[in-house]
């Protein structure tokens, strides 16, 4: 068998093992071959699988995995392509971020990703000249209709068929060929092999960012591990912990300073409220040798502006010692004129409550912000991760939500139970309500039928009566 008949061979084992059917009755794909010598030698040889909708030959519609070979030891390429006729049933699917989002997260620099799936205008071919030179005339007709592609520079090879894997696992992806837990499992392992993912150490990230900013805002959706990791960063420093969370009615008084009325035996006196800031500020400039760090849980439930306007000031991370330096009172008489060193601030803000006001640019510009996103992990104090769920929840996110929806994404948090009993339960008393909120208020409405049936299929229930 030569080169190109072993690479057939392997893709069509690689769409049986990633769910497809391709029997006479029934197929998941038709199975395009156009390598015969001729092809070969005067251009336009491919091979890959187009919808079963299509004709056996001839021109086509819609999305299709395409192989274009070489039959020297030359480079290849593999695409997710648009057939000549254009679109028919995949315009909605192409216009899905989900699709764009999942193809671009296994192309390397080697390869491409247009910016939009509905694009079938814009020409790749001068750009692909300028990295594989020996498949221009393969391409001439297709390249205006390639989505995304990727160089293979050689099939055979322990990188070239992790490529190849990749891409069909994301086409069996986009086509639904896995129809069990172990086909979505081996496309979830190929794709996961092919991802541009760095192995991030959050914790020493954010420990570098705090000792760097000094003010830091862990934002994420809940579950995500942010309140945890904020105080895992505090222990880090070995400092000295202060905490306090945000409400809609937390106001100056409660977090710096205030003056309180005191009732007793019917007299009205005034006493003064040392709050927590004013506290741990005190502690720290008092102690220079010991680290202090203020922990602000659920930032942005509170107003801000009414809370840390008159103290914006001190939030300067690169505040400089003065001459002359400006000095304020935060109350009952007690001036400052910075933060000192040994002074940290962790913030965790939700990006999934819809209801809290935008934080606004004085204090976005004064702290640092980092990102939490849901992620895979192992077992915690004896509990089971539940991977399946999680990765099911991931890949309806991923494929339906805008960028701004994705930030809703339930984290890991979520998927931790210590039976599948109690696993269950979380689903359905905490999931389900979840993104049947999510719905009712008109977002991740294209994923409404995908959750529909997982829940259905997972505990029995519907989304809605």
């Amino acid at each position: 068998m030569s080169k190109i008949e072993r690479t057939i061979e392997f893709v069509k084992g690689l769409a049986a093992n990633f769910g497809a059917k391709n029997g006479d009755l029934v197929s998941s794909y038709i199975f395009r071959n156009n390598t015969k010598e001729d092809a070969l030698n005067q251009g336009g040889a491919f091979f890959g699988l187009i919808s079963p909708d299509e004709e056996a030959s001839g021109p086509y519609h819609d999305f299709s995995l395409v192989i274009f070979p070489d039959k020297d030891d030359k480079p290849w390429i593999i695409s997710l392509v648009v057939g000549t006729l254009g679109f028919k049933n995949d315009y909605e699917l192409a216009a899905l971020p989900g699709v764009r989002r999942l193809f671009s997260s296994i192309v390397s620099e080697d390869g491409f990703c247009k910016t939009s799936f509905l694009d079938i205008e814009s020409n790749l071919l001068k750009q692909i000249k300028t990295k594989v030179s020996n498949l221009d005339k393969s391409l001439q007709n297709y390249s205006k209709l390639i989505s995304a592609y990727e160089i293979i520079w050689d099939p055979e090879s322990e990188n070239g068929k992790k490529i190849i894997a990749g891409f069909v696992a994301a086409y069996a992806q986009l086509r639904n060929f896995p129809r069990n837990s172990t086909q979505k499992k081996a496309v979830s392992k190929a794709i996961t092999a092919v991802l541009k993912t760095e192995d991030v150490n959050e914790e020493t990230e954010v420990l570098k960012l705090v000792l760097n900013r000094k003010f830091v805002v862990l934002q994420g959706a809940p579950g995500t591990g942010k309140t945890r990791l904020a105080k895992i960063v505090a222990r880090d420093l070995n400092a000295e912990i202060f905490f306090t969370q945000f409400h809609a009615e937390t106001s100056y008084s409660d977090f710096i300073y205030g003056i309180r009325p005191n009732l007793e035996a019917g007299s009205v006196s005034y006493v003064e409220q040392k709050g927590i800031f004013y506290e741990s500020l005190k502690i720290a400039n008092e102690n220079p040798e010991k680290n202090i760090v203020l922990i602000i849980d659920e930032i942005n439930r509170a107003n801000l502006s009414n809370i840390l306007g008159p103290i914006f000031y001190l939030f300067e991370y690169q505040l400089e010692d003065e001459e002359e330096p400006i000095y304020m009172d935060i109350g009952g008489g007690y001036r400052v004129n910075k933060v000192p060193s040994n002074y940290y601030v962790i913030c965790t803000m939700n990006t999934a409550d819809r209801s809290l006001a935008v934080v606004d640019f004085a204090l976005r510009r004064r702290f640092a912000w980092y990102s939490l996103k849901p992620k895979e992990i192992g077992s915690v104090d004896q509990r089971q991760f539940f991977r399946d769920d999680f990765r099911e929840f991931s890949r309806i996110f991923n494929l339906y939500a805008s960028s701004e929806e994705l930030s809703l994404q339930p984290g890991q948090a979520y998927f931790i139970a210590k039976t599948k009993e109690e696993m269950e339960d979380r689903i359905k008393y905490e999931l389900l309500p979840l993104i049947r909120e999510y719905l009712v208020e008109g977002l991740l409405i294209n994923s409404k039928d995908e959750f529909s049936k997982y829940f259905y299929d997972r505990v029995g229930e519907g989304l809605f009566e």
